[in-house]
């Protein structure tokens, strides 16, 4: 279950993002994730936000020196990097980094090959 931090802080980010359509959050795995619409792009854990990143974005995160989300110790989920402060800071900016993680999110969908369903086994009876 989130702790009352990670309920003020989604609190501060759901108002920081009020600028986007269709915002919720959900609790996982001990914390919270933010969508837009039906897209997961970020995790709020430990009073820390969490934005999924491609190679198109995660640079920006690396070049601050943002790490990844880790959930345990010494386990990292490598697509999910810390906001830097200046960005949770500034409202436009949040908004921005959000869109950017929403499409981040929607080119990593599209590049994961569709899972083939295996086929259906009937099995007659002998006549």
């Amino acid at each position: 279950m989130p702790s009352n931090k990670d309920q003020d802080f989604l609190d501060f980010i759901v108002d920081q993002l009020s600028g986007l359509r269709s915002i919720s959050s959900r609790r996982m795995f001990g914390g919270i994730g933010l969508y837009q619409a039906t897209t997961f792009f970020a995790i709020i854990d430990e009073g820390r936000l969490y934005f999924v990143t491609d190679d198109a974005t995660r640079s920006e995160y690396t070049q601050r020196g943002m790490v990844p989300f880790q959930y345990a110790p010494g386990k990292f989920i490598a697509t999910y990097y810390e906001v830097p402060v200046d960005v949770l800071e500034d409202s436009d900016a949040l908004s921005d980094w959000a869109r950017a993680a929403v499409s981040a999110q929607a080119r990593r969908s599209m590049k994961r090959p569709k899972r083939k369903r295996a086929a259906s086994v009937v099995r007659r009876k002998p006549s």
